[in-house]
Order: C-alpha cells, then sequence, then structure tokens
C-alpha cells in the first residue's frame, strides 16, 4: 500500500494559521452553539428547514406553538397544510416551508420510522434539506459531522479571514475541511456565525475590538470582503434606463 501523501509545506502553514484563528475565536465566544431552540434531532430538522431566509430568532418564536401542536414526525405527518400555515405565517416562504415539514415528516415516518437518520445521503433526501441543513443536524444532534455549515456568516467569515478565496457555499466547505480536523467542523460553524452576528457583521464590523485582527488579512478593510453584491429593485432598474433615455433624447 503506497503511504499517504504528505501535505505541503503551504498547506501546513494555512492549516496552523487556521488554527490560530479557531483558538482565537473559540476564546472570544466559549458559548458558541446552535441558536435555534431545539429539543430533539426532529426539532431540530424542522426547525432548521424553517430558518432558510429567516432568523434563527423569528423561527425560535414559532415552533413552540408547531411543536406544542405536532411534537413528533407522526403528528406532523397527519397534519392539514392550512393548520399549519397558520402556524408558521410569520415567516417568509411559510406556505412552502408548511409543504416541507409535513413532507419530511411523512417521509420519516414511512422511510425511517418516525426517527431522524444519521447520514448526509439520508438527510438529503428529505424534503426541504439540503447539505447545509444536513450538516447542522449531524453536527448538532449526533455529534457526527460529514461536513461544515456553510451559512452567509460563515461564507463571509471564510473569506475575510484569508481562509477561502472561495465564493460558492461547497467550494468553501471544500477549504475548510482541508484546513480543519474533523473534531472541530461543528464549532467551526457555530464560532464563526456567532463572531458574524456580534463582531465581523456584513457592514461595519469592529475590527478594532475583533481579537483575531492581528491575523486578518482583512482587518480594517474588511467590509469589502465577503458580502454579497447589491441586488437592485427592476422597478429601480426600469426607471433608471428611462431616464438615461429620456436624457439621451433630450441631447439630440
Amino acid at each position: 500500500m503506497a503511504a499517504a501523501k504528505k501535505p505541503s509545506q503551504r498547506l501546513e502553514q494555512k492549516r496552523e494559521q487556521a488554527s490560530k484563528i479557531y483558538e482565537g475565536l473559540q476564546a472570544r465566544h466559549p458559548d458558541a452553539h446552535c441558536e435555534l431552540d431545539h429539543k430533539n434531532p426532529f426539532q431540530l430538522v424542522v426547525a432548521t428547514v424553517l430558518s432558510a431566509q429567516s432568523t434563527d430568532v423569528m423561527v425560535n418564536k414559532v415552533t413552540p406553538e408547531l411543536f406544542k401542536r405536532w411534537p413528533d414526525a407522526a403528528a406532523l405527518a397527519k397534519a392539514k397544510p392550512a393548520d399549519v400555515e397558520k402556524v408558521l405565517g410569520k415567516l417568509g416562504m411559510f406556505r412552502q416551508k408548511s409543504k416541507n415539514v409535513i413532507g419530511l415528516s411523512q417521509r420519516l415516518v414511512d422511510r425511517h420510522g418516525g426517527k431522524v437518520p444519521e447520514t448526509l445521503a439520508e438527510l438529503v433526501e428529505l424534503p426541504g434539506v439540503g447539505r447545509k441543513t444536513a450538516n447542522v443536524v449531524l453536527g448538532v444532534a449526533f455529534n457526527k459531522p460529514e461536513g461544515v455549515v456553510v451559512d452567509t456568516h460563515v461564507q463571509r467569515l471564510s473569506q475575510r479571514l484569508g481562509l477561502t478565496k472561495e465564493s460558492e457555499p461547497l467550494e468553501i466547505e471544500q477549504d475548510l475541511m482541508l484546513l480543519f480536523p474533523r473534531e472541530r467542523w461543528d464549532m467551526l460553524s457555530h464560532l464563526l456565525i456567532f463572531h458574524g452576528r456580534r463582531v465581523c457583521t456584513a457592514r461595519k464590523p469592529a475590527c478594532a475590538a475583533c481579537p483575531l485582527s492581528t491575523l486578518c488579512p482583512s482587518a480594517f478593510k474588511a467590509e469589502e470582503v465577503g458580502r454579497k453584491a447589491p441586488r437592485l429593485r427592476v422597478a429601480k432598474v426600469l426607471k433608471k434606463a428611462k431616464k438615461a433615455a429620456s436624457g439621451a433624447r433630450a441631447a439630440r
């Protein structure tokens, strides 16, 4: 059997830097954890599906009533969509989310005996569950992460901290998995999310108060890195185009 290929010196240096960043984040946020309220794997997978395009705070406001009325997969699988929609009405895309949580509950009952599966391949087959949601469940509920959760905060901070040059979540995840040992994958995402919400925000990041400023290649210019390009509303674009055309005709 061929010997395992030894990591390059450059990769080793990047891993050392990544380890310092992790330790700095851990010292700053010793309480980092998943902020979606849940009591078991079923509640976690449902809450994570609901968190798409919604804040954890908003999800935590609707799930107590949801789980009070439908406490497990068997109960939610039999729920009427209209009833679930009333409970989830404050969330964005609540109709699609209602359909997803009922559908995933039915799939859990039909194929998994009402239990949440413990592999990425099985989880991503559930309605509304993608790789990110599956990794949240695997890491938080089962301590069996198969990857790193890459949400908007992890994406932004990974770029700002020089952990990746990629812009797509899957490619960013692969870079992070290469830099950090598996036992740190789950906590890494919680640490980056905590830091992104409390210190390294998208706008006006608090670089002066950041314990990673000496390690961060984006320090004091971080606002220029890792943010999505602003989206112009269609109406605003059309208005600008109309104004430009009017100006062009007047100049003739």
